[in-house]
């Protein structure tokens, strides 16, 4: 029995230091898993942030601050480039003798060089639309010519004063104009339908020329005048490129700002540029390539002042037009009654100066205005009575008389 009671409890021991031990290795196991767990949601938070995109990191993206004065400006400044386009030619049609010339003429480019060049290509899609639009005034210029001349060969048909070779010659011009007309018809069709194929592609050739100050070495030179010895020294070293390069038959020019625009928005929007050109953009006002919305307090208040001038201008338009009917009105209604007025005038001056004619003659002019006016009214003569010192008048010769008349009979 003792055999067996130690037994029993051996067994118990070993089993309760085995449950020992695993629970010391889950522990510890437990233990090393909440770094890895923290270190997980601490990676999650940076890729939450490294996701923030800000303007610094779309600077460095586009790897230049501007482009100003022919020249594209990197680094704050650090660093200016000119480029100068390149018209290439088609060495495989030329001869022999051509074609040494013209490896000898880049071998003479190469040596002249004292200063580091890239040579950049850049293949684009040709766009005909500018074409096209030019074809289109052309023909708008031609469409109205031809009108003008079918006018005229009608009017001479129609004249019958024109012998007809002068009317074989206005049919010939007729028939030149509008034959014109559609070949260029023709060439717009035939031009639009080479635009709508995407495959057809040009090569330009550039050589960018950078320019660093710090070869200027120490100097107490400002950025302007900086970027003016840099300008002045990229420009010269361009100008020796064109002129060694034509010994090669290469036509070469200095990009202005906007071909440097164009340039760069070519190679950054591959395919935006060819829906959305920067030409379009550059007409469309859009010259920076950020831009910030203003305030939306101000723009309130510019649209307000807006409608307060328009709204005023419109009233005082209104006003000058009442204005004007109202004095339109007084002149006709003067003119209507004229002829009365003038009766009545002609009545007071009689009656003014009867003691100079004598009151019988002053009676009849009298009656003789009174009868013309009501002839002229088409109504029955009126009873006039006169006493010594004044005439019955009507109502307005009354308020006729109100006005004072220095003219003497």
């Amino acid at each position: 029995m003792i055999e067996i009671i130690t037994i029993a409890i051996a067994v118990i021991l070993m089993i309760m230091f085995v449950l020992a031990g695993i629970l010391c290795i889950l522990y510890f196991k437990s233990r090393s898993k909440e770094p890895s767990k923290s270190n997980a949601v601490s990676a999650k938070k940076e890729s939450k942030v490294a996701k923030n995109y800000t303007t610094e990191s779309v600077f460095d993206f586009m790897e230049f601050d501007k482009i100003e004065d022919n020249m594209i400006s990197t680094k704050n400044g650090a660093k200016y480039v000119m480029v100068v386009e390149c018209q290439g030619v088609n060495y495989d049609l030329m001869s022999e003798i051509e074609k040494n010339a013209v490896e000898e003429g880049f071998i003479q480019f190469l040596n002249t060089l004292r200063h580091p060049i890239q040579i950049y290509t850049q293949t684009r899609t040709i766009n005909l639309e500018s074409s096209i639009q030019t074809y289109r005034t052309k023909i708008e210029e031609i469409e109205q010519e031809l009108e003008k001349e079918k006018r005229k060969y009608e009017q001479m048909l129609s004249s019958g004063k024109y012998s007809q070779e002068q009317l074989n010659a206005a049919f010939y011009e007729l028939t030149k104009t509008t034959n014109l007309y559609e070949y260029g018809k023709d060439i717009i069709y035939t031009t639009e339908r080479m635009s709508l194929n995407k495959n057809v592609l040009n090569q330009k050739y550039y050589i960018v020329i950078p320019y660093y100050p710090e070869e200027l070495g120490e100097n107490n030179f400002d950025k302007q005048e900086i970027r003016n010895l840099a300008f002045s020294e990229l420009y010269t070293r361009a100008q020796s490129i064109i002129r060694t390069l034509s010994v090669c038959g290469v036509n070469g020019r200095v990009l202005d700002s906007n071909s440097l625009v164009d340039l760069l928005y070519v190679a950054y929007n591959r395919d935006s540029a060819e829906i959305y050109g920067v030409d379009k953009a550059i007409k469309a006002g859009y010259d920076e390539l950020y831009s910030t919305a203003p305030d939306i307090l101000d723009k309130k208040m510019v649209a307000i002042d807006h409608q307060i001038e328009k709204e005023a201008f419109e009233k005082a338009n209104q006003k000058v037009l009442e204005a004007k009917s109202e004095k339109q009105k007084e002149l006709e209604r003067k003119q209507d009654n004229m002829e009365d007025l003038i009766d009545q005038v002609a009545k007071m001056i009689i009656d003014q100066n009867k003691n100079i004619v004598g009151k019988d003659v002053a009676q009849k002019a009298i009656e003789k205005v009174n009868e013309d006016t009501v002839k002229r009214r088409g109504r029955p003569k009126k009873q006039v009575n006169t006493e010594e010192g004044g005439t019955n008048e009507n109502e307005q010769e009354k308020q006729a008389k109100g006005r004072r008349v220095t003219k003497t009979a």
